[in-house]
């Protein structure tokens, strides 16, 4: 015979709405392509983004509020980089092939971002860019040219200009979004994320703009190749497809292809997407990747 529980004088409400705050949560991670073991390298209840690696491999570069910190590999606190009235960058910012000079890319002056370029001790930056929006990403490999994205007339395209300013060169014209362009080591090739077969894909064009290809075909919405700088590797950054450019706060994929076959696997499946990997961030010794990764974790009020 089944037991048969009666409850008397129960009162149904409804639950009270929770009043605890979700924070935002920053990891600053490190994958090797070997292993796919990750490792925070640094944590802490702040919004930060695109981390480069130092040449030397010692410290990275992350931006943060309006500024560009350093921060030791082997963890510790940010420092900021003083960046004289320029105090608006993003997250496109990066190191010359020498490790001595910054690219910043800073809305300050004219409340739409200009690439500028600064000691790496810090100082008063140089513009470089007189058109905005334009952001810095990459050097050329023998530090003397930069590219660069700029959105004009509701276009995104890629341009090059002389490392210290002057003429600038678009290399892309296609309707719709081109970006995240990136120097080959040798310097033959700039890869760069297109959406002109109607997704965002990977693609690559030699440095005047020609012969540009694609590099392979996906069913995800891919964006920010990086080679390694052995020339051997490529990571990007996968979205779900369909996901119109690319947004923060999204599930997303860090990615490794072979340069030698096209073979691909997924280094990181993270909460991220915007300033996960927007610049280049390779170690180099061409082993690892550094990303960012994000949570929202509930701040509890306290009595």
């Amino acid at each position: 015979m089944p037991i048969v529980f009666v409850h008397h004088n129960v009162k149904l409400a409804p639950l009270s709405a929770s009043t605890a705050t979700p924070v935002l949560w920053s990891t600053l991670e490190t994958v090797p392509i070997a292993s796919t073991d990750r490792h925070a390298v640094y944590t802490a209840p702040a919004h930060f983004e695109a981390p480069n690696w130092s040449r030397d491999g010692s410290f990275f570069l992350l931006n943060q509020d309006g500024g560009i910190y350093r921060l030791p590999v082997a963890g510790g606190s940010p420092i900021r980089i003083s960046t004289g009235s320029q105090v608006k960058c993003n997250n496109d910012h990066g190191l010359s092939p020498d490790g001595a000079t910054l690219a910043i890319s800073d809305s300050t002056a004219q409340g739409k971002s200009l690439v500028y370029t600064v000691p790496l001790a810090g100082g008063t930056p140089k513009q470089i860019t007189t058109v905005a929006p334009s952001y810095w990403h990459s050097f050329s490999p023998d530090g003397q040219t930069i590219a660069f994205t700029s959105t004009r007339d509701n276009n995104s395209d890629v341009y090059t200009i002389p490392a210290s300013g002057g003429q600038e060169h678009r290399l892309t014209s296609d309707p719709g979004i081109d970006n995240g362009p990136d120097y080959s080591p040798d310097g033959q090739w700039i890869y760069f994320n297109s959406e002109r077969t109607g997704q965002m894909q990977i693609w690559r064009m030699h440095p005047d703009g020609s012969a540009p290809e694609q590099v392979l075909t996906t069913d995800t919405t891919d964006w920010f190749p990086h080679i390694s700088p052995d020339g051997k590797w490529m990571a990007f950054l996968s979205y779900e497809k369909g996901t119109p450019g690319h947004p923060a706060d999204k599930d997303v994929t860090v990615n490794l292809m072979s340069l030698a076959d096209k073979k691909t696997k997924v280094l990181a499946t993270l909460f991220g997407g915007q300033g996960t990997i927007n610049v280049p961030s390779w170690s180099p010794d061409s082993t690892k990747v550094a990303f960012v990764s994000y949570e929202y974790l509930v701040d509890e009020p306290r009595e």
